[in-house]
């Protein structure tokens, strides 16, 4: 059964300068796309990562469910959701192996793991450079080899911060219709962060704005 996420009273501070003020949001519809919005420095980012499960807030839940049951925040859950940084790390081997990377540390490996990475590269429209280094890959080739990274894993729920940052118009483009596809053919849910209304209203079902330290629901 998909994952519900619910954040409840979120609040989060940096040096005593406090960035999320009692941040809540209930994302019920399984297999859309929320966008999180709002000027740089207003912690969409930070946002995203306490969702993912990667950082602590200082106050609030972060919750996930499965129907009507909600998952302890353990192993299990941490490997149904997945979160792409804008400035994607790869490692100094092929596209290929880059792309098996989430597989490997979970055990799987060999020709499983070869054939999860070549859909996984295939989706994202890499898979004719999985032999290239990985390191001679423009921006744009990099930022979807780490979706490539991501998707091989097979999340339930897509964190994607700012996925289209210092990426050029054609990746921009095709990253975009990734995202879409992700939804339509497998009914991914899928948060992304932008500072772009247009992008926003391009690839989401529904927008939500950090304003003051709290979200706002946009449309």
């Amino acid at each position: 059964m998909s994952l519900r996420l619910i954040a409840d009273n979120v609040e989060k501070s940096y040096n005593g300068k406090q960035i999320l003020r009692g941040c809540s949001c209930d994302l019920p519809v399984v297999g859309s796309i929320y966008a999180l919005m709002g000027p740089n420095g207003c912690g969409k980012s930070t946002f995203l990562r306490i969702c993912a499960l990667l950082e602590l807030q200082d106050s609030g839940a972060v919750r996930f469910f499965s129907g009507e049951r909600e998952l302890p925040q353990d192993l299990a859950l941490r490997r149904r959701i997945t979160l792409v940084l804008p400035k994607v790390g790869v490692f100094n081997t092929t596209v290929l192996r880059n792309a098996a990377y989430g597989l490997e540390i979970r055990g799987i490996r060999g020709a499983a793991a070869r054939k999860k990475a070549l859909e996984a590269l295939a989706f994202v429209g890499l898979e004719q450079l999985k032999d290239q280094h990985a390191l001679t890959l423009s921006s744009g080739e990099t930022q979807r080899l780490g979706l490539a990274r991501a998707l091989a894993v097979d999340p339930e729920i897509l964190f994607l911060d700012e996925p289209t940052a210092s990426v050029d118009q054609e990746n921009t483009g095709i990253i975009e219709g990734i995202i879409g596809r992700l939804k339509e053919e497998h009914g991914r849910t899928v948060i992304i962060t932008t500072h772009d209304r247009d992008q926003a209203e391009r690839v989401a079902d529904r927008i939500l704005v950090i304003h003051g330290g709290n979200i706002l629901l946009s449309s």
